[in-house]
Parts: structure tokens; sequence; C-alpha cells
């Protein structure tokens, strides 16, 4: 079998599944795990370079708080016709995470034999995790599946369990910095499990921009910063857009100093196992309760004063 991830959290549970030497191609932004895509075949590429615009740049470059506009990516169909894929993983939750699904099934349209075309399209985190075992049934290792979706469940519930009856703070997760973007789909779902209470955003929704007021109303306790696709050194350049708003220091969060840049694309962005490990994150920095490996200052860290 031999597989193309159009979707970094795809080429994860490719990986996780033991499906890692079928992949024979992937994204520029496919990171994870490092040994199993160094030398597998590119097949994006970004429209621009997203490391050089700021916050606001970008989301008007991708059509702004509609999310009207193109994709990031752009496909090499010609490449991509050349790995001969019989499988393409993709999705079609959100057009400025990845390939557009409609672009990837016209490109698949013209390959010869016909490549199968899976889409992720989880939103929760019950969904990820079914996700997981979706996609290692229709590959083929179905008991493999069944078998890591346990290993997953078993973590969420020894994080529950640790945090069961501590105080809960109340959370607010910020996915974009300008404009001000609250953490849907997921993220709701890992602040509850690891013991805090979510603001500003349900489990399941795809949100939309707020107002810096409806943050400062909410008062949260504590306050996560993730970025969609920005790693915590990316985040800390363009934090001095929070840190200049009105009100910024009469935030409880930054009172008490429970303000935290997250590793967004590893562990909170993208719909893969990762996320169980994020809810591990969480549950150290909100209540100091660890399940899994100690949470490391490319995870999580404070902003510098």
């Amino acid at each position: 079998m031999r597989i193309v991830s159009l979707l970094p959290a795809a080429t994860d549970i490719a990986a996780e599944l033991g499906l890692g030497g079928a992949l024979v191609g992937r994204t520029h932004e496919c990171d994870r795990p490092a040994a199993t895509v160094a030398g597998i075949p590119v097949v994006t590429a970004a429209e621009f370079d997203a490391d050089r615009l700021t916050s606001r740049e970008i989301s008007e470059a991708v059509g702004g708080a509609a999310h009207r506009g193109s994709s990031l990516y752009t496909l090499d169909v010609e490449k991509l016709a050349a790995l001969a894929p019989d499988v393409v993983l993709t999705q079609d939750l959100c057009e400025v995470c990845a390939v557009s699904y409609t672009g990837v099934t016209e490109a698949v349209r013209i390959l010869d034999g016909g490549p199968r075309v899976l889409s992720l399209e989880p939103r929760t985190l019950p969904e990820v995790i079914a996700c997981l075992e979706h996609v290692g049934a229709e590959l083929g290792v179905a008991a493999t599946a069944a078998r890591v979706a346990a290993a997953l469940h078993a973590r969420l519930d020894r994080v529950a369990a640790a945090v069961h009856g501590l105080p809960r703070p109340r959370v607010v997760a910020v996915e974009w910095l300008d404009p001000l973007w609250p953490a849907g789909h997921w993220v709701p779902e890992q602040v509850e499990i690891a013991g805090g209470t979510p603001l500003l955003a349900e489990a399941g929704e795809h949100t939309k921009p707020i107002t810096w007021d409806a943050v400062r109303s909410a008062r949260p306790d504590v306050l996560l910063v993730l970025p969609c696709g920005f790693p915590p050194a990316r985040t800390e350049r363009e934090f001095h857009l929070l840190t200049g708003l009105p009100g910024w220091d009469e935030l409880p969060a930054v009172r008490d100093d429970r303000v935290w840049i997250l590793d967004g694309p590893s562990y909170f962005n993208r719909p893969g196992p990762r996320v169980v490990r994020g809810v591990e994150v969480l549950a150290q920095i909100l209540h100091g309760v660890r399940t899994g490996d100690t949470v490391t200052v490319d995870e999580a860290r404070r902003p510098a004063r």
C-alpha cells in the first residue's frame, strides 16, 4: 500500500498505526514523527511565507474572519501522480489548515488508477480518536487501531481521575492573535478533562473572532495562547499584540502569572493522537498534576515579562 498524507495529523495517525513505511508523500508541514517523515517526498507548498507575515496579514491573506479565501497550500499534482498512491489522506474541516478537499478530489480525479481518498473531519476529542480507528479499519489495521485508541482513552481517564475534585480554574484558550480567535473544536474538551472550565467556546464549535472586551469580561483565571500553526518561539514574536491591549494587567490570569504559551501545532491545533499529550500538558500547568512525562519548556512556557 502506498499512502500520501495531505494533513500533518494524518501523517501522525499513519505512524501510530504502524504504517509509516507506507507513506510515500506528505505536506511540507508534516513534521511529526521526525524520524518517519525524514526523506518522504513533499507534494505541497505554501502560497506565501507565513513566517514573514504578521497574524493580521496571514488572516487577511486567507480571506479574513470568514475564511473565504483559498487554502494556504498548493498541491503539486504532477508529483502526486508520479508517487502513484493507493490512498490519499486529507480533510474537509478547514481550508486554511490544509490543501482544500475540493482541490484534492479534483487532482485525484485525473490520476491513473483513482486512489482512494479518506477525509478526516473530527470536531471533538472522542471524534479524533474515533477517526484514528476509522483510518485503521479502512487501511486494514483495525486491531492495531483499536489498541492505540484504547491506550489513548486510558491516558485521558488517568488525567480525569488525577484532577477529580480539584478546583476548576476558568480558562480562555486563544488560537489566533489578530484578530483574537478562541480555540474551539476539541480544545474545550482538552481543558475540561485536564480540570479546567473552558470559556468562550464550546466543544465541537468552529469558532469566530471575538473582541478583547469579551476576554476581559470573561475574567479568566488562566489564559492559554496556542496559535494555529505557531510554535512557541513564533508566538512570542507577536505576544505584544496581547500585552498592549487595554486592561491586560487587570486580567486575573495576568495578575496571578497564569498565562501560558503552548505548542499549538504539536498538541492542540491538529486532530491527531498528540491531542492526548495536550491534555497531560494542561493538567500539569493547571494543577501541577503529572500523569505523563514532565512538561518541557518547548511544550509550555510562561511569556517573558
